[in-house]
């Protein structure tokens, strides 16, 4: 349960590493015959999420509640509806706690085109929300993904880390084989800076039904997603049905932080750090 204390840069894991992929139900991913051996096996050498449901359709209102613990009312992939709303980053440095998101194919740090080549703001919730468009010193941290290879290799990963692949490595519209291999390139490189106890989250953004859980909270699709990392549990399965906004309590959880909008009543994922 949340104090109503805000965090300070040392409370919570070293680091928390998010990664968002693309439109597939939980089956295509996680059945033993898929081309996706990479996600498949960092599961089952971390915590499995069986029953994790993405909120609802299409793909931007679901990335706004894994970072507001709300979809405020938008229902499409619309590029000028901007958000004042409370979110993750203010919370994140109220509490002192460093950032960055990594986006695949995004033209410059703090680009606000809504698409350009295969990078498409609708999968880069950050641009959304006026208070990180509007400061500069914040919007300087959305930045492309080129950049976490040099922070990589000077020792600097964020504490809280976003990345968002383009939109053929996110499986949106390439193969499954193609953003597994995106994983295989990036999650090794990751982990070893993750620290003693840190995590790497990697999920689905929307399948492609309306399965959904909650109380109807959810109606997104079935999705897959994992823990994986120095603070996660070994071979574990997360069986109780919980949805992104129980993603974002996990994140606000583990750094000490309120909990946001859907966030507040979301089932809570136990059993994923390591003993």
């Amino acid at each position: 349960m949340s104090t109503g204390v805000e965090a300070t840069a040392t409370t919570g894991p070293a680091h928390i590493v998010v990664i968002v992929m693309e439109n597939h139900e939980y089956g295509a991913i996680m059945d033993p015959g898929s081309d996706a051996p990479t996600f498949r096996a960092l599961a089952a050498g971390g915590v499995t999420l069986s029953h994790l449901y993405a909120i609802t359709h299409p793909s931007l209102p679901n990335y706004l509640a894994l970072t507001s613990g709300s979809t405020h009312g938008i229902t499409s992939d619309c590029t000028t509806c901007l958000v004042p709303g409370r979110n993750l980053i203010d919370q994140l440095a109220h509490a002192s706690i460093d950032w960055k998101a990594y986006m695949e194919s995004i033209p410059s740090a703090c680009s606000t085109t809504p698409y350009a080549g295969t990078y498409a703001m609708k999968h880069d919730p950050f641009m959304y929300y006026l208070d990180v468009r509007s400061d500069p010193g914040r919007c300087g941290r959305v930045v492309p993904l080129g950049q976490l290879t040099r922070d990589l290799a000077a020792n600097a990963l964020p504490r809280f880390a976003w990345i968002t692949p383009d939109l053929c490595n996110d499986m949106h519209d390439c193969s499954v084989a193609t953003g597994d291999r995106f994983l295989h390139t990036w999650v090794p490189r990751i982990v070893p800076q993750l620290g003693q106890d840190g995590i790497v989250i990697v999920l689905f953004d929307e399948g492609s039904t309306s399965l959904g859980c909650c109380g109807g909270q959810a109606s997104g699709g079935h999705i897959a997603g994992l823990i994986a990392g120095p603070g996660a549990a070994s071979g574990a399965v997360v069986r109780i049905a919980v949805d992104q906004y129980s993603i974002l309590r996990l994140i606000e959880d583990a750094f000490g932080l309120h909990r946001l909008g859907g966030a507040a009543a979301a089932s809570a994922i136990t059993g994923w750090q390591r003993a």
